[in-house]
């Protein structure tokens, strides 16, 4: 799918979640030439990196950066803090409300600073990420005022920006709901199954089916009345080793 670009370079933050990979799909279909760029930064669900590479490959994006960040040496969210404990089983009411202690400090600061190296050394007009409306409501990352306050530093604190290459944040899912990101992305022949959205897996990279981030994945795929093909594939499995004992 990464054939010749009409609309030139972009780098995709791809973690190997839902929304990253439907971002990535977005972009190909749009006509940009796609790097992809990942981060291993002491995640717990580390799991992740492994979903990137698979999206990546079935997407056919051959330019794909792995980097290693240590934002597990800072602690402050469960995610990288092994000693703080991934909220489970929380009502929507009380997801939606508040910002989590799975939120990273500056993690999307970080990440899209990274991206924007990058991007000088691809000659990328643009960065493209699969933020949306049930992040933000938590995650003061975010939000499209901070999309827009970085995109103005961009343009500010690079040589291509002051070159007069101007320098475009995109989020294409930042007015979508759940739902709706997953029709995209089938639309788009994202295949779900290989991606993974849980906080906290289990063994494998088996989704806990209770933290946050696994409860709006699995209503989104309860609102499109499909199946979420990654339980799914757990499942068959699960059935398949264990036979008639389970």
């Amino acid at each position: 799918m990464n054939k010749a670009s009409r609309k030139g370079e972009a780098i995709v933050l791809l973690s190997g979640g839902l929304d990253s990979a439907t971002s990535a799909a977005w972009a190909l279909a749009e006509g940009y030439s796609v790097t992809a760029i990942s981060f291993d930064y002491g995640q717990r669900h580390r799991i992740e990196l492994q979903a990137a590479k698979a999206v990546a490959n079935d997407l056919g994006i051959s330019d794909h950066v792995t980097l290693a960040i240590d934002l597990a040496a800072f602690g402050g969210s469960a995610l990288v803090d092994q000693s703080i404990a991934v909220p489970k089983n929380r009502s929507e009411d009380v997801i939606s409300n508040g910002i989590p202690v799975t939120y990273v400090p500056a993690r999307n600061t970080v990440f899209l600073s990274l991206a924007l190296a990058l991007a000088e050394t691809r000659n990328a007009s643009s960065i493209i990420l699969g933020v949306n409306s049930i992040d933000y409501s938590g995650y003061p990352d975010c939000r499209p005022e901070f999309l827009n306050a970085f995109e103005s530093l961009a343009n500010l604190a690079t040589k291509s920006g002051v070159q007069g290459t101007h320098l475009t944040v995109l989020a294409p899912l930042v007015s979508l709901t759940k739902p709706e990101i997953i029709r995209l992305g089938l639309s788009l022949h994202v295949d779900y199954g290989l991606t993974t959205s849980c906080y906290d897996p289990k063994e494998g990279g088996q989704p806990c089916g209770e933290c946050d981030s696994c409860l709006i994945r699995a209503a989104g795929f309860a609102a499109v009345n499909i199946p979420d093909p990654r339980v799914t594939a757990f499942m068959a499995s699960k059935e398949t080793n264990c036979g008639s004992d389970c």
